[in-house]
């Protein structure tokens, strides 16, 4: 492969792995998809593709369609709650976040919620929602007619329920509500973290297996709190707990020697948590980990 092509090839990288990730909910997956797409673009004879953009997009769609059969079947499998690998965006990882509706699409919310779709409908939702592909442009990725494109996008809203939602608080409120319950969590105060917690708020963890995490999610402020009185028992017995953007949002990140071993991702409304997840699997923060390593 030339020069020329592998540079052409590293301008549309950061697109790809949005995509990638958007598409399976794996950052290690879509770097997979992503190396995969420059391999058979290297492979491929230059004339043959007119334009490498949409070449490209339909190649990584069609692997990552490829992958969420078997996805989905581990899943099913998965010890405890299956929750989406975290991904710092404020470096552009995962393209730029300028408006609440473009961090809300990569939100750990929402991709939870793209499991309730077919692979083929989270491919159309994605590429209409995350890319502004229209219909004709999705129906040449997949290979379907465009009426069909349309109607799986329908369909695809309509599971979702929530095509007008919004999972998150506005970020400068959510960043000062994760910055008070880091300053409460860290002195031990618990009615300061009672009180950023909604009635009904839910707490979901996902270690995989590999890790002590609550298999169910936990329900209710005071049973949230009981659990959370042994994180300020983490803080005490020497991890380190910061702030970063992940997944578009204000998030909290737990280290312990250098290494990543927890991150919580919230929602919030009318200025109190109502969701909260955090991702323990050691196999999912090792994305992250290199992130915040600057690796």
């Amino acid at each position: 492969m030339t020069t020329s092509l592998a540079d052409e090839f590293e301008t549309h990288r950061p697109q790809l792995f949005g995509l990638a990730y958007r598409m399976l909910g794996s950052a290690a997956d879509a770097e997979d998809v992503v190396q995969d797409a420059y391999l058979r673009f290297s492979r491929t004879d230059r004339a043959a593709v007119e334009q490498p953009r949409a070449w490209l997009a339909k190649v990584v769609t069609n692997l990552c369609l490829n992958l969420l059969a078997s996805a989905r079947a581990r899943r099913e499998r998965y010890t405890g709650t299956w929750l989406p690998e975290p991904v710092v965006t404020s470096d552009g990882t995962l393209g730029p976040l300028e408006s609440a509706e473009r961090r809300d699409a990569v939100s750990l919310a929402l991709l939870v919620l793209l499991e309730r779709l077919t692979p083929t409908e989270r491919a159309v939702y994605v590429l209409r929602e995350a890319f502004a592909y229209d219909h004709r442009e999705i129906a040449g990725v997949l290979a379907l007619g465009e009426a069909n494109c349309r109607q799986l996008y329908r369909r695809a809203v309509q599971r979702l329920a929530v095509p007008e939602a919004r999972f998150e608080a506005p970020a400068e409120q959510q960043e000062g509500l994760v910055d008070s319950f880091l300053t409460a969590a860290r002195e031990g105060d618990l009615a300061g973290l009672e009180r950023l917690l909604a009635a009904d708020v839910t707490w979901w963890s996902d270690g995989g297996g590999k890790v002590r995490a609550a298999l169910r999610p936990i329900r209710g402020r005071d049973k949230v709190l009981r659990f959370f009185a042994g994180v300020t028992n983490r803080i005490e017995a020497g991890a380190e707990f910061t702030t970063a953007e992940v997944n578009g949002s204000a998030a909290l990140v737990g280290l312990h020697d250098g290494q990543v071993f927890v991150v919580v991702s919230f929602e919030a409304h009318d200025g109190v948590f109502t969701q909260m997840r955090g991702v323990l699997n050691p196999d999912k923060l090792a994305f992250v980990g290199r992130q915040l390593a600057g690796v």
